[in-house]
Parts: C-alpha cells; structure tokens; sequence
C-alpha cells in the first residue's frame, strides 16, 4: 500500500507541526491565523483552507490562533489576501 494511499485512507497529514519560529528567512512565509476557535476548527481543516495557495511545509494551531508555513513568501501573500476576514465556525479570522 503506498504512504499516500494510506494517508488518505487514515486521514491523516504528512504536514509537520513546526512552523520554523527560530528561522528568520522563513518568517515572511509563514501565515498568522487569529480569531480561531480551535473548539471546532483542527489542523487538517486549517490545512485543506490554506492548501490552495502553496505547498504548506507546516501547521500548527494552538488555543484560538495558527501558523501556516508555506514554501515562499509568495504563496503566504496569496493566502493573506485570499483569507483576510474569511469566517470560520462562526468567527471572521484575523
């Protein structure tokens, strides 16, 4: 059985937790998402959102915000203007 077949049929994601908040090269490719309510919303779903606007390389969520890192600062500018104010579980992100 190949790992992406299995990923799909467990569900589970290959994406890292670390979101590389030591390295400052990556600092422009990395999302903040605040205003989360993390009582609903979990990392996968994060991740399906963001997923269309670049390779994400990790995710992590804490109590009511996340970071999403991307591949290039290209691809965090892109899910800024993409998501800026999306509402999700019953709150506009931040």
């Amino acid at each position: 059985m190949s790992l992406l077949y299995r990923r799909r049929m467990t569900g589970k994601s290959q994406t890292s937790n670390v979101t590389n908040k030591n390295d400052p090269r990556s600092l422009n490719s990395r999302v903040f998402i605040g205003n989360l309510n993390t009582a609903i919303v979990k990392k996968a779903d994060i991740e399906v959102i963001f997923a269309k606007y670049g390779k994400i390389v990790g995710c992590s969520v804490h109590k009511g915000y996340a970071f999403v890192q991307y591949m290039s600062e290209r691809n965090a500018r892109a899910a800024v203007a993409g998501e800026n104010a999306r509402i999700i579980a019953g709150q506009p992100l931040g």
